[in-house]
């Protein structure tokens, strides 16, 4: 007799049609992008677009906090990716950088993710936010893995 348990892991839930990603996405943004007030407008694999409001993404100063940029940024280039990897494969973020050109303070912003790469095993977008006015107030770029949709934790 061994001492040796064998564990296994739930089984990965059935991956969505095209259409119903896509509705999953624009609906369900995460607990994260609910509590952030993210938007989705618009996705494919070549560019996603969504809002996300000021008011309750602030740091202490009044300002748009740089980390709720670079959430904006990660959810737009994430969903993309995952569009353009459905239904074989699931993102995974590996890098993400963000330059924060100026400060917002109330309003909504505006991230567009543009598609720079779409790879078998990797995707990469630059993420430009701005405010109602149109002007840049962060520039980010994620890179994401492309793993076997198998392998989703």
């Amino acid at each position: 007799m061994s001492d040796h348990t064998e564990t296994t892991s739930p089984a990965p839930s059935p991956t969505p049609a095209p259409d119903a990603l896509l509705a999953m996405m624009t609906e369900r943004r995460g607990d994260l992008g609910e509590k952030m007030g993210i938007e989705v407008l618009e996705i494919s694999a070549e560019r996603a677009v969504a809002t996300m409001p000021v008011e309750g993404n602030t740091q202490p100063f009044g300002l748009l906090h740089g980390g709720a940029s670079v959430v904006l940024a990660e959810s737009l280039g994430s969903m993309a990716s995952a569009v353009h990897a459905h239904p074989d494969r699931i993102p995974v973020g590996v890098d993400i950088n963000a330059t924060h050109h100026r400060s917002a303070t109330s309003g909504t912003v505006t991230g567009v993710a543009t598609a720079i790469h779409l790879g078998r095993t990797s995707t990469c977008y630059e993420i430009v936010i701005t405010d109602e006015q149109g002007r840049r107030l962060c520039t980010s770029r994620i890179t994401c893995a492309l793993i076997p949709a198998d392998r989703r934790p």
